[in-house]
């Protein structure tokens, strides 16, 4: 394993224990070493720079196991299932948040926040941003992924993100375009770039087989409308939202730049950078690139925008969240250092290092906007983030790779959309019967 040791200076050990004398938490933790696993993302690599922070604040010592994500996830499906495991500290991607405590490998961390020798009074959980508490951290409330009653948080979001609007600022004003609001401007927009620049894609978008397509398929779907069931777990994503996300995809992928059809997420972003499409509709973490002259050939000619809306607003959320397994060894410590890294301190530190923040006031902060000056429009756009957009739940893993292989043919083959998303709904309904939704109907 590649580990990444971040170790407490001789002066930051002094500090705490100075700090001892005046009530300091982190004291009876100092000269522990704890072990987290993060996935190779920009957001974890500016968590890397801030970590001898952290130990230089609290005398903890960090070792960081830092995998490409699907690795990681390899990784912790055979340590979650240890006795005594190696990871204090996970990382995880949205999905999993269902499969880990479906399992019962996670910690539910109410005990952590109502322990006062752990939880930090001033830490302001109403400042995180609510769609991705809801997103990342929550089980167990209706559906069993959302909040509710019976819901419970066994994680906190870290390295979340939700949709946005690139746009060709230039662009734009050359032709006198006004940015789109609503769906049917955007969509009219995707298709006449193309026609007042030759050679340059409207817009550019995710479409690749699997959950590229999906992903693709769903950032529209909420907006339209729709959703993948019905309260009753019925599959609706056939009904006549389903089919108008289906085909706002397809008709951005044929008025996109030449090779959209197989676009993942980093070749969707690439032609934006390169200069091949006008505008890009995804992730917020894709901004920390822009304006990267070794990455962008578009440094300074790009504005930002809400997703826009079509009978609702309904931005996406994902990415990532941090969980304390059931089996770690240094479970307190590690809280701490979960509560450091989300807290307002830790979140601007993450953030003026490029990562992506959690909470409202970091976005909202003055000094990061002056380094990152779209962060208060992200701020505006996380209002409408979804924790709803896509359902997770474990079966979703079968139903996403079905959806996306047969849109991918609806792009590259012309299959009819409805008859398409009707071969989905039977065979989700199937995959629904067989995993027991329907038991008690």
């Amino acid at each position: 394993m590649k580990h990444l040791r971040t170790l407490v200076c001789s002066t930051g050990m002094a500090l705490a224990a100075t700090a001892t004398f005046a009530g300091n938490p982190y004291e009876p933790y100092a000269g522990t070493t704890i072990v987290v696993n993060f996935p190779t993302t920009p957001h974890f690599n500016a968590v890397m720079k801030v970590l001898p922070e952290f130990t230089k604040e609290t005398g903890i010592n960090v070792e960081v196991d830092q995998l490409q994500y699907l690795k990681m996830r390899e990784r912790q499906t055979l340590e979650l299932t240890k006795d005594v495991g190696d990871y204090d500290l996970i990382s995880y991607v949205v999905f999993s948040k269902a499969d880990y405590v479906f399992a019962d490998q996670l910690d539910n961390l109410a005990k952590y926040f109502m322990n006062p020798k752990l939880a930090d009074p001033n830490y302001d959980a109403n400042d995180l941003i609510d769609g991705y508490v809801a997103n990342i951290g929550i089980v167990g409330g209706e559906k069993g992924y959302l909040p509710g009653k019976t819901g419970s948080l066994y994680g906190l979001p870290f390295g979340s993100e939700t949709s946005i609007l690139g746009y060709r600022k230039d662009i734009f004003e050359k032709h006198g375009l006004k940015v789109p609001e609503t769906y049917e401007e955007l969509l009219d927009l995707a298709c006449k770039i193309p026609q007042l620049e030759p050679g340059m894609g409207g817009l550019s978008s995710r479409a690749a087989s699997g959950h590229h397509a999906t992903h693709a398929f769903l950032l529209h779907l909420a907006p339209l409308g729709g959703r993948i069931f019905d309260d009753n777990w019925n599959p609706i994503m056939n009904n006549e939202a389903g089919v108008a996300a289906a085909t706002a995809l397809k008709t951005i992928v044929d008025c996109g730049p030449e090779g959209s059809q197989t676009f993942g997420f980093a070749e969707a972003g690439a032609a934006f950078l390169q200069g091949k499409t006008a505008m890009f509709l995804d992730s917020t973490q894709f901004a920390g690139q822009v304006n990267d002259p070794a990455k962008s050939t578009v440094v300074g000619k790009v504005g930002w925008a809400m997703h826009p809306m079509g009978v609702r607003r309904g931005s996406e959320t994902g990415g990532f969240g941090i969980a304390i397994p059931k089996n770690a060894q240094n479970k307190e410590a590690a809280f701490l250092l979960m509560q450091w890294l989300t807290s307002k301190h830790g979140d601007k530190l993450v953030t003026m290092a490029g990562g992506n923040p959690v909470r409202f006031s970091t976005h909202a902060d003055p000094e990061v906007n002056a380094k990152y000056p779209y962060m208060s429009q992200f701020g505006e756009a996380l209002k409408y983030a979804d924790p709803n957009w896509r359902p997770i739940i474990p079966v979703w893993g079968k139903i996403n790779a079905d959806l996306g292989t047969t849109l991918s043919k609806v792009l590259t083959e012309d299959l009819d959309i409805q008859e398409a998303l009707d071969g989905v709904a039977e065979r989700t309904r199937a995959t629904m019967e067989q995993a027991g939704y329907y038991t008690w109907q």
